[in-house]
């Protein structure tokens, strides 16, 4: 199951919140483990606070230490776990390769934005939302023989939007004898439970990025006058308010291809007409697969050499046609397993135009995916959570335009 929580002035709320308000909201000291460069004495990888330049990646990225737990507890540290210690550095690492595999499978609307926008480089633990500002387009230019008419003198309209920072995670637990058992017979540790939980917090990132799962709405009100433009939620490419949509798409028959080429044009223009022009990612729901692999011919019968498929993605200014698998077409059975809830009612053959620029999508990373640790039971049993802080910022400008374009059948 997965849960989000808040750090809310200054106090964490939720289980989670709670002990992460504990350790200074630094997930690295719920994260023991015996460093044997050091003795095999516990020890912790935390934040210091600083940045440097990374010349290969281009981005100012925090600067990580490893302490000692004694070391932490002199600075008047304590973490929680100090006496939970229960994984070795090699186990960590084994079991965060797990929970990185998961989360990539086949999640292509947020692997995709990442891939294009992605916006990171602070400390999303500290952040609650992340703020931007929209401008209005101001100025006149006249016309006269002279050029001394007057004329009008306008100075920008700026508007505050924000984007609340959640914390996606799911939890899971290992008893201390479990893992005395894993290190005594050598046998590898069991990480099908932290596999799953990757692979639920990636799921919800997902669903809320497409939007068939509400993302969180928090922080109404901003700190300045005015407030902020629309709600602070977080929104996905079919329920932000600022889409364009289209709600009379042409139901696919196997043999009216012609139809979807027409219907993706007018889409594109629909987008042109908004001061938007590409490049352009299309998805579509998951039941679309078979018309759009399968032969376009044009009305006459002409002879097949592409696909409807291949012949959209020919179209000017279009990345790419894929399928996104949680943009369902029909309700899911629950029978094929977790991560197939939505919260929205859903629509048959539906397509999705995005604009893939900063200004219309980025995926902000506040905290990469993690795991922490900490006991209960005295310490015969170990709680995981895997989480982080990512979500999709969708971006419209001050009159409302956005290069974003949501179709239906109906």
């Amino acid at each position: 199951m997965f849960v989000q929580d808040f750090i809310l002035n200054g106090q964490g709320h939720g289980e989670v919140g709670a002990v992460l308000g504990n350790v200074r909201f630094d997930p690295g000291i719920l994260r023991p483990y015996f460093d044997d460069e050091d003795g095999g004495r516990p020890c912790v990888t935390v934040n210091t606070g600083r940045r440097e330049y990374n010349k290969e990646t281009r981005r100012f990225e925090p600067v990580l230490e490893n302490v000692r737990l004694s070391e932490l507890r002199d600075l008047g540290v304590e973490s929680p776990v100090a006496n939970a210690t229960a994984l070795r550095k090699e186990e960590w690492l084994e079991l965060d390769k797990v929970v990185l595999r998961a989360a990539r499978y086949r999640l292509r609307a947020w692997t995709d934005l990442a891939a294009a926008n992605s916006y990171g480089g602070f400390n999303g633990m500290g952040k609650m939302i992340l703020e931007h500002e929209t401008a209005s387009d101001p100025g006149e230019a006249i016309q006269d023989m002279d050029g001394v008419a007057e004329g009008r003198d306008d100075a920008p309209i700026f508007q505050l939007e924000g984007v609340p920072l959640p914390i996606t995670h799911a939890s899971f637990r290992i008893s201390q004898r479990r893992l005395m058992i894993s290190r005594n017979t050598g046998t590898p540790l069991d990480t099908t439970l932290g596999e799953a939980c990757g692979r639920r917090v990636a799921e919800r990132i997902e669903k809320v990025t497409i939007g068939v799962n509400t993302g969180v709405v928090y922080g109404g009100a901003s700190t300045q006058q005015g407030g902020y433009g629309r709600t602070s939620q977080v929104y996905g490419y079919t329920n932000f308010t600022s889409r364009l949509t289209k709600t009379n798409l042409t139901v696919p028959t196997g043999s009216n291809a012609s139809s979807t080429l027409a219907d993706v044009l007018a889409m594109r223009n629909s987008l042109y007409a908004n001061k938007f022009y590409g490049p352009f990612m299309l998805y579509h729901s998951n039941d679309w697969d078979q018309y759009m692999d399968n032969d376009y011919i044009l009305t006459g019968g002409n002879v097949a050499t592409q696909t409807l498929r291949q012949r959209l993605k020919s179209i000017e200014g279009i990345m790419d046609v894929r399928r996104l698998d949680m943009l369902f077409g029909t309700q899911p059975s629950s029978s094929t397993g977790p991560g197939t809830d939505v919260d929205v009612s859903l629509k048959p053959y539906t397509l999705v135009m995005v604009q893939m620029t900063p200004d219309v999508a980025r995926a902000v990373n506040g905290m990469d995916i993690t795991t922490v640790q900490w006991e209960v039971k005295g310490g015969a049993e170990l709680r995981f959570r895997v989480m982080c802080i990512q979500v999709p910022q969708l971006r419209a400008d001050y009159y409302g335009n956005c290069g974003i374009l949501h179709a239906t059948t109906s």
